[in-house]
């Protein structure tokens, strides 16, 4: 059994609270197998009873019928036998339309504690939320980090590291020995999230188009990119109907499917959001990697992907840090934290280590300056206090930020 003991934690902390929890996540990243089977055998340790325990999965064909509501609601109601209390797991919610006000009625009719997980973004939108009577909590559910991956498959650490970085998280890899059954997978995968997950949800209809925008921000992740850049990137590629309202509406669905994550940029010193030219970072290096046939595979981009997920990860809001015309990787915060972050491959070079603390110059608050390296080497100076962490010690210690 794949360990994901930081999820698990989440949900037996929220256990039996009177909240419908949430479970989010791009397809295939491990939500079902963490809600199914880890948390329903923590369950069974715990002594509740099997036939205490209802799970339905609505993605499959035996249970198409469920994805009608009053149905839904009417196949729990007939697994309810006594005033116990019931633990109640919904797959992919989404598959019912009007789930709200059948989640509701199993929350309000029954001794219940309700866990849903959906693909879909849209399962937290501000409408939802209040139709969920403001009872529901989002657990968000990422493809296995590098610790998760190599507390699973051990060995050589570089190697891991190699392996994670050219195929990605996706927990079922872990069961792949051979390349090309993973790079197999992985595009059954893109396909299936490209066209089920957005083109067909969203009713796309120019699906060239909208390829052509996914593959153009695999290729830039970690750059800066607004729709209308993209849009004249693909004009000059002979797409002339690559209109800013339409990327803009693309760039969106790619971001409620959680392909990617929109990150702002923050002015430090104006103290406000910029309004254009975001960042976008992918869910999962696999993924992009086979969307580009596996070019592109550049440790500059991919290194400062993987630091940003790992620190959404942990829970921080994350933005771009504009300080006057520098540019900090990404301010990471929680309601008591902050930290400024650059991201570098080496750092060695007395060229490149001025460029990457640069960033840093006349950020006198007293927060932490990090430059996140591939170097190991003792012997590399920070001046003014700066703090330098080996890739390796950030992946692997989920609390390195507050010991340094």
């Amino acid at each position: 059994m794949i360990k994901r003991d930081a999820l698990l934690s989440k949900l037996i902390d929220y256990k039996d609270k009177d909240i419908i929890k949430i479970i989010t996540g791009i397809r295939r990243c491990g939500k079902s197998y963490l809600l199914f089977e880890i948390f329903y055998q923590y369950l069974i340790q715990q002594g509740i009873d099997k036939e205490h325990i209802i799970r339905i999965n609505l993605e499959s064909k035996k249970n198409e019928n469920l994805r009608d509501g009053n149905q839904l609601y009417q196949y729990v109601e007939k697994q309810i036998l006594d005033e116990k209390r019931y633990y109640i797991f919904i797959d992919e919610i989404q598959m019912v339309d009007g789930f709200e006000d059948v989640v509701n009625g199993i929350k309000n009719d029954f001794n219940s504690d309700l866990y849903i997980t959906g693909s879909n973004s849209k399962l937290l939108s501000s409408d939802i939320n209040t139709k969920l009577r403001g009872r529901g909590i989002e657990i968000k559910v990422y493809p296995l980090s590098f610790k998760e991956y190599y507390e699973n498959i051990g060995g050589d650490r570089q190697k891991a590291f190699n392996s994670y970085i050219m195929y990605g998280g996706m927990p079922y890899l872990m069961s792949l020995n051979k390349d090309y059954e993973k790079t197999e997978y992985l595009k059954m995968l893109n396909e299936t999230i490209g066209f089920k997950d957005i083109i067909e949800r969203n009713q796309i209809k120019n699906e060239s188009l909208f390829n052509s925008v996914l593959e153009l921000l695999c290729s830039q992740i970690g750059s800066v990119v607004s729709p209308n850049k993209i849009a004249n990137a693909l004009k000059s590629n002979n797409f002339k109907t690559a209109d800013n309202e339409t990327i803009s509406n693309y760039l969106k669905y790619i971001c409620d499917g959680f392909l990617f994550y929109k990150v702002s940029r923050y002015d430090l010193k104006g103290k406000e959001y910029l309004k254009t030219m975001n960042k976008y970072y992918v869910c999962d290096m696999g993924l992009r990697n086979e969307k580009l046939n596996f070019r592109q595979i550049e440790m500059t981009h991919i290194l400062e992907n993987i630091v940003y997920l790992e620190l959404i990860r942990r829970n921080y809001i994350v933005d771009i840090g504009k300080n006057n015309k520098k540019e900090i990787d990404f301010v990471a915060r929680t309601y008591q934290d902050l930290y400024y972050i650059q991201v570098s491959v080496s750092i060695e070079g007395k060229e490149t280590k001025e460029r990457e603390i640069s960033a840093f110059k006349g950020l006198d608050d007293g927060y932490k300056k990090i430059v996140i390296t591939m170097d190991n080497n003792p012997l590399i100076q920070l001046e003014r206090g700066y703090k330098m962490i080996n890739i390796f010690d950030f992946l692997l210690n989920d609390n390195i930020l507050k010991e340094i």
